[in-house]
């Protein structure tokens, strides 16, 4: 049996490339998080871009007058929205979690009132022990990870001086990226090879546009249905329904429509359904009528917005999503999809040609 040494060196290499490639991911994706700011200051430039481009343009600008009149608008702006939802968030934390035990409390006595409707079913002993010992578990479970979620959150808030600091270091990294782009550029190509320089340039350029677009696009439409959600929910508590902390709830939905797959109904419908069984008719079909809406909004403008798809089956996001999850917590929830995207963008002529095949098939002489 004759062994064709040059098709497995050929297979290893491949193989090789794809391990080394897929390790090279994890670990920029591991200092990306150690050095955070500098990673949101390279987003935030990127984002920028178009429109310092703008007032160079309109108004015949430097390049570095123009990412300095941007930056000193964005700054004064974001300012004043943090202290804002910052006090606000603060407030609505604080009273919801001197109010949760009575929360807990109300729901449990909510499952008695049902148990005692239930017991008239016939239904036996065992299986109703069994539904409110579970019912306690899980009410347990949500109000535990409610009160850590906003625990952390105040925290948050509190370290003032740690978020002082990486907020300098970004707004000063984000200057340097704006103002000095083109020297950053021409010393990347005086430094690194040639055959470097273009690969990385090739697989820049695919990852920003796919990624890129992508993000832009997502930021656009959970923002839209943040502000919807917030302004309908305050417009609801004006209306005298029992809304007491619509920046939360709004910052809530807001998260959970930032999943993919997921969407605000994830939290909104069941809302709806939970506030009319507590005898709050009224109030569910609210909640459901401003779903209804922003999801409508959203679906006319998404089209619009996103343009074009990723190109990815929803099952695959969902793995990802999963797997981002079991290893790093929430924020892999978020991580894990644009991992996806990057992997997409870089192995995507393996995958259009089959991934194993185009490693382990034969190249016709």
């Amino acid at each position: 049996m004759i062994v064709d040494i040059s098709y497995w060196f050929k297979v290893l290499k491949k193989i090789l490339i794809t391990i080394l490639t897929i390790a090279s991911i994890y670990l920029v994706f591991r200092l990306a998080m150690f050095y955070l700011p500098f990673l949101i200051a390279f987003i935030i430039s990127f984002l920028l871009e178009p429109i310092i481009k703008f007032i160079m343009k309109k108004f015949k600008f430097s390049r570095k007058y123009s990412a300095i009149f941007i930056l000193i608008f964005i700054i004064i702006v974001l300012l004043g929205i943090t202290i804002l939802v910052s006090s606000t968030l603060f407030s609505e934390s604080s009273s919801f979690l001197n109010n949760l035990n009575e929360y807990v409390e109300m729901t449990v006595s909510r499952i008695q009132d049902f148990k005692i409707i239930v017991q008239n079913w016939n239904i036996p002993e065992n299986i109703l022990i069994a539904i409110e010992n579970s019912s306690t578990d899980l009410i347990n479970l949500i109000s535990n990870f409610l009160k850590n979620a906003l625990i952390k959150g105040m925290n948050l808030i509190s370290a003032i001086p740690v978020i002082a600091m990486y907020f300098a270091i970004t707004a000063i990294s984000l200057y340097f990226l704006c103002t000095d782009k083109v020297y950053m550029i021409d010393q990347l190509e005086h430094h690194l090879p040639e055959t470097w320089v273009k690969k990385i340039y090739r697989h820049t350029k695919d990852i920003s546009k796919s990624l890129g677009s992508y993000l832009k696009a997502q930021i656009i439409l959970i923002n839209i249905s943040f502000v919807i959600v917030l302004l309908g929910l305050f417009l609801i508590k004006i209306m005298g329904f029992n809304i007491k902390y619509p920046l939360l709830y709004a910052l809530g939905i807001g998260f959970v429509d930032a999943l993919p797959i997921f969407g605000s109904g994830t939290v909104m419908i069941p809302w709806s359904i939970a506030s009319a069984l507590y005898g709050d008719i009224r109030l569910g079909i609210a909640i459901l009528t401003l779903w209804t809406i922003t999801t409508i909004i959203r679906q006319v403008l998404e089209p619009r917005i996103v343009g074009k798809h990723i190109g990815i089956h929803p099952i695959f996001t969902l793995i990802a999503m999963y797997t981002g999850f079991r290893a790093i917590g929430l924020t892999g929830l978020l991580l894990g999809p644009i991992i996806l995207i990057i992997s997409k963008s870089i192995f995507s002529s393996m995958i259009d040609n089959g991934f194993l095949k185009s490693i382990f098939e034969r190249e016709i002489q």
